[in-house]
């Protein structure tokens, strides 16, 4: 099969780049990645394996990320941010969560997708949520993986690398991503570093942009908590998270699954915060399990 490969006008001012595979008029999954993330970073073969199984796959970068439209806005202050945040102060950004959501609500539109199998991870994982909760009708399942119910729990050796900017040159730019792959990556399942390089250093090529990172860094801080709102959540939903996820603790899954509904933890044990290889047919099979494997086309 082949990738399609474009770039729509979701919103005024917002263009998503996208890509898709699989038959035209089967069943959707749309992938949503997570902060900082393009959407590269959903593996080739993982793709390809829902696409044979019957399924239209759709992924996209986020705004501010990769070849989506750069957002024209003030780089935040996150250190600044963090402290109004404890004061519970009222945090000023460019974006919210919210508008993520809408983008990728209107992404379904301009691909004329009625409903989707929703699949997101980390901080797509909190947008999936939100489309779950307020556009329902768009929703025909939810996989929340590697995600959580609020903001919060991060290992502060973790958080201080990212707050701890590289430097602009190409190098420093790659060194800090990938010692942030080597910080969040499952110990015992995690790919090369070679490889990790290879994919970073193709990240980098195809799109590098630090000040949309502060700004959905922004965004998922100002968003806050969506515990009150996930009991509203009635999507077949599954919650997959590693037992060894050092960004977004497992206890946050555990949330998550008890607010919505009905909702199922799936916890892969010795997986951290990433998609490594060694675990593409586990978390295939379960999210096939959940939408329902081959299915027929709508």
């Amino acid at each position: 099969m082949e990738w399609t490969r474009d770039r729509i006008a979701v919103s005024d001012g917002v263009e998503l780049a996208y890509e898709e595979i699989g038959a035209p008029d089967a069943p959707v999954i749309l992938l949503i990645m997570g902060y900082a993330s393009q959407l590269i970073v959903w593996p080739e073969s993982f793709c390809h394996r829902l696409a044979d199984a019957g399924y239209r796959v759709i992924r996209f970068d986020n705004r501010d990320v990769g070849l989506s439209s750069q957002i024209d806005a003030a780089v935040p202050n996150i250190i600044g941010l963090s402290l109004r945040q404890k004061l519970k102060l009222p945090l000023k950004v460019a974006y919210t969560l919210d508008d993520m959501t809408a983008d990728t609500v209107a992404l379904l539109d301009a691909l004329s997708v009625s409903s989707a199998h929703i699949v997101g991870a980390s901080m797509g994982g909190m947008i999936a949520q939100l489309m779950a909760v307020n556009y329902p009708e768009r929703v025909r399942s939810l996989v929340s993986l590697m995600s959580s119910s609020s903001y919060g729990g991060m290992k502060p050796k973790i958080l201080w690398h990212i707050l701890n900017k590289a430097a602009p040159e190409r190098d420093a730019q790659i060194a800090h991503s990938l010692k942030t792959w080597q910080l969040i990556s499952s110990p015992e399942f995690g790919d090369p570093v070679q490889q990790l390089r290879s994919r970073i250093e193709a990240a980098y090529e195809r799109g590098n942009y630090p000040a949309g990172k502060a700004r959905q860094m922004a965004a998922i801080m100002a968003s806050g908590s969506r515990q009150k709102i996930l009991p509203k959540i009635n999507a077949p939903t599954l919650v997959i998270h590693g037992d060894k996820d050092p960004m977004l603790p497992l206890k946050g899954a555990k949330d998550t699954a008890r607010r919505i509904p009905n909702a199922r933890l799936e916890v892969v044990a010795g997986m951290g915060h990433d998609i490594p290889e060694a675990l593409l047919g586990e978390l295939v099979e379960l999210i096939l399990g959940h939408v329902g494997g081959k299915t027929e086309k709508q």
